[in-house]
């Protein structure tokens, strides 16, 4: 049977796996088995009939993105945090897609910088070649949501006055759990809870810019591919990460994202 996921309001929960067969695109079933599918999430897809249990696979990140676009100071409550003011337009800038890890893998704290940071956020799945998309169509080149962790090294985001190195360092980006298609974007909870304490909770309701805002703008400015990966900013609550931390991101809708700190 074939489904369509890109664009629709069917909801699925998508991801990437290392299987016993090897690497290959999945939708979780009932929260306990994944069921292999084919040939990708981007278009009309099938199952193989092959499934199997979630212990006997590893999640990887539900995407490969050519890029990823993240979004800064798009939560009034962090605006304030840090005492800026609300932008006018989104404030965008490049992660690499070295930078993206799956869960349960490792951030790795780099030697030159002594202030890194977890930000909880809510990620946008591209999943069609987006140029020029207007707000009202925006949710249509969308495939689905997961979560993302925008780890940042704030000493050298504030001695760089930009934010490509800040952000930019291996395992900055970890990503996932799943991709989770049909949801509402206006309505999407994203946590941060280090050490088993709540940092931040927020929803996307709360957002300066929201989710068709983001697609429409940063699509005016570069083409977004399928898998492209949009971190749509953090809420306030932010705080250092140091080695022998587990950081989880969680939402109710996506799942939880867990890393550990080295």
């Amino acid at each position: 049977m074939k489904t369509k996921s890109a664009g629709k309001a069917i909801k699925e929960t998508l991801g990437r796996c290392e299987t016993p067969n090897g690497v290959c695109w999945v939708v979780l079933e009932k929260g306990k088995t994944v069921a292999e599918i084919v040939p990708d999430p981007f278009g009309p897809f099938e199952r193989t009939g092959v499934v199997w249990a979630l212990s006997e696979v590893r999640l990887l990140a539900p995407v490969v993105p050519s890029k990823v676009v993240g979004v800064g100071v798009n939560y009034s409550d962090h605006a304030v945090e840090f005492g800026h003011e609300e932008p006018k337009e989104p404030l965008i800038f490049l992660k690499p897609p070295s930078a993206v890890i799956a869960t349960e893998e490792t951030i790795r704290l780099p030697a030159r910088s002594r202030w890194v940071e977890y930000e909880a956020e809510i990620a946008v799945v591209i999943g069609r070649r987006a140029r020029n998309v207007s707000v009202a169509q925006a949710e249509n080149y969308i495939l689905g949501y997961s979560l993302m962790n925008d780890v940042t090294a704030r000493d050298l985001q504030k001695d760089d006055g930009q934010w490509m190195r800040a952000k930019g360092f291996d395992t900055f980006a970890p990503l996932g759990p799943w991709i989770v298609t049909g949801l509402n974007p206006k309505k999407l909870r994203v946590q941060a809870w280090l050490n088993g304490r709540c940092r931040q909770n927020e929803t996307t309701a709360k957002m300066i810019f929201d989710i068709p805002t983001l697609v429409s703008f940063i699509s005016r400015v570069m083409t977004l591919e399928p898998g492209d990966v949009i971190s749509t900013g953090t809420p306030s609550g932010v705080a250092p990460l140091k080695s022998g931390d587990r950081i989880e991101i969680r939402s109710p809708e996506i799942g939880r994202l867990v890393n550990k700190v080295l």
